[in-house]
């Protein structure tokens, strides 16, 4: 593999997270990963972009959902190519249900493949945390923002799905504390971060849902809201998502933030937004090395 130089539009001089080339069935497959989850040395993980698939049309070309009208077998193809890429087994994905909800579930070996080989059996599912290697986390996005979270002292793994509703009910900290109840996880020893999402100068939202904001982050509303007048306003959910997870104990160096925006860059990753709906999904996904809880 080799880093590669494809022009995202940012909103800093550097690109974080950063991107990398791969081949699979003979495509390039480009992918986005973070250097602080990699350096841990105990998980593969990555955020897709458009590209490297076989999908068509508004689906093109590496879309990485069943439900928005794509063929299936198309669909079937990309995760082939994601689990090759990834270095795991095509059977290995285990999928939320996801409905912006603040809901995480812890999940095993025995989960592998739900949503993707077999029925999954649960609904209402935001969030997947585990301590298993052979199963891969995969939640899925076109603006919304991802979460990964890696606890290197207990071996454990999450990764959550935070839109506005999921980001104003501490989607964050609603992993971290299923983490702590199910492996003792505490939050100084993760390390997270804020995966690529739709940034606040493209998000516009009504005053509703600025209220709830307001109300959650009474301390905060300044840094996170941008009046722009006739009841609208600009919400900068990185920054929430930050703010969540260091009031939740994360170290601030153990927290990656990304800078680049999905719908910024709609020609590269999936935005609703900038689609107006007709779209695919990006894929997050987070796995632990098989030799992790014997390394």
């Amino acid at each position: 593999m080799q880093e590669i130089s494809i022009k995202f539009k940012t909103k800093s001089k550097e690109q974080m997270p950063m991107l990398r080339q791969a081949e699979s069935e003979g495509s390039t497959f480009p992918y986005l990963y973070y250097p602080l989850l990699e350096q841990t040395g105990i998980v593969k993980h990555c955020f897709t972009t458009r590209m490297g698939g076989v999908s068509k049309g508004i689906f093109e070309s590496l879309n990485l959902s069943f439900t928005r009208g794509d063929d299936r077998a198309s669909v079937e193809e990309n995760f082939r190519r994601a689990a090759k890429v990834l270095h795991v087994e095509y059977s290995s994905f285990v999928f939320t249900d996801q409905t912006h909800t603040t809901n995480v579930m812890r999940v095993g070996r025995e989960d592998a493949g739900k949503g993707l080989t077999r029925e999954r059996g649960y609904s209402d599912i935001d969030g997947l945390i585990t301590d298993e290697p052979g199963i891969t986390l995969s939640t899925f996005y076109a603006d919304c923002v991802p979460l990964y979270f890696v606890d290197t002292k207990h071996k454990a793994i999450g990764l959550s799905h935070s839109g506005w509703r999921g980001t104003a009910g501490r989607m964050g900290e609603a992993a971290l504390l299923a983490m702590q109840r199910e492996f003792g996880t505490k939050p100084e020893d993760v390390i997270c971060a804020i995966g690529p999402s739709i940034c606040q100068e493209c998000y516009e939202i009504s005053q509703d849902v600025a209220i709830e904001f307001q109300k959650e982050f009474p301390k905060h509303a300044n840094e996170i809201l941008q009046e722009k007048g006739h009841g609208k306003y600009q919400l900068d959910l990185w920054r929430a998502n930050e703010i969540v997870l260091l009031e939740a104990g994360v170290k601030k160096e153990h927290l990656a933030v990304t800078n680049i925006c999905t719908c910024c860059n709609d020609t590269l990753l999936f935005s609703h937004r900038a689609s107006q709906g007709k779209r695919g999904n990006l894929g997050a996904f987070l796995a632990l090395n098989t030799d992790a809880k014997t390394g």
